[in-house]
């Protein structure tokens, strides 16, 4: 690797181990993601995908390894202090307040960055009141606008289709002001138009607001067509990373999604 691109390491991951008692998640996972990129995470399911993003934002606790964001050392961090770093997360099941409207939801991300204390925040006066309408005037102006889910802002979440809740959760993590942001299946469930706007929002996440993106996606149309690299999963360990056209044509990544007799007939021409 040279010298540029070493200094573009926004997150670097190394010899991640993570054991569920007998059970091996991951076993000696490494990877390292450039700052401004979509770096995908694909593989089988029960690969280490989803193990590999909880390691990264400390809901699990590795056995061995480092990883590194911007040269703080995670796993030296609590959970809570994860997103004050400027890591955010959305989840492959929908985790948000669901008897809440649409726009507290959003609001509740940025909690981290607010700065009134507890006396002013009780009175709801000078500095608090003016630190509220400055955040819901961003994010209404901003996040809600950018989602274009204008007409939603006042919905309780519940009653919402699964899209929309999607689209929610990916305004809540926008909210957290994120240097890098972690998708976790962000298209699952999803119908075609539903993913065609989810994949037009992430590009313009990651080109227009400047947000290097993580993604774990089992639609390898998408992968495909908006990863800058791919990292490849089975079994917890790291098969293979590279340039999409390289990671498509790797046997190695070929057998771990079709299985040997498929290979071998692919290779027949059957």
């Amino acid at each position: 690797m040279s010298d540029s691109a070493k200094e573009d390491i926004q997150l670097l991951i190394e010899d991640i181990h993570l054991d569920f008692g007998g059970l091996k998640a991951l076993n000696g996972v490494s990877a390292s993601v450039r700052k401004g990129e979509i770096f995908s995470i694909i593989g089988p399911n029960g690969a280490g995908k989803t193990s590999l993003l909880n390691c990264i934002n400390r809901f699990y606790t590795p056995s061995k390894g480092k990883i590194l964001f911007e040269g703080h050392d995670l796993l030296k961090y609590k959970p809570h202090k994860i997103s004050t770093l400027g890591i955010a997360r959305t989840f492959q099941n929908v985790e948000l307040f669901k008897y809440m409207t649409v726009l507290d939801n959003i609001k509740l991300g940025r909690h981290i960055h607010l700065k009134s204390g507890f006396l002013s925040g009780g009175i709801y006066y000078g500095k608090t009141r003016r630190e509220e309408i400055e955040l819901r005037e961003e994010i209404e102006e901003k996040i809600i606008d950018f989602l274009e889910i204008e007409h939603i802002r006042k919905s309780i979440v519940h009653t919402l289709p699964f899209g929309m809740q999607k689209r929610v959760e990916l305004g809540r993590a926008l909210a957290m002001k994120p240097k890098i942001l972690l998708l976790d299946e962000p298209a699952a469930g999803m119908n075609l138009e539903e993913t065609e706007d989810i994949v037009r929002f992430i590009l313009d996440i990651n080109e227009e607001w400047g947000v290097t993106i993580i993604l774990i996606e089992h639609d390898m149309g998408v992968v495909m067509d908006i990863s800058d690299r791919v990292c490849v999963l089975d079994f917890g360990e790291k098969i293979a990373e590279g340039k999409p056209d390289q990671v498509r044509r790797d046997e190695h990544v070929i057998k771990a999604y079709l299985g040997q007799a498929d290979l071998t007939l692919s290779r027949l021409g059957a």
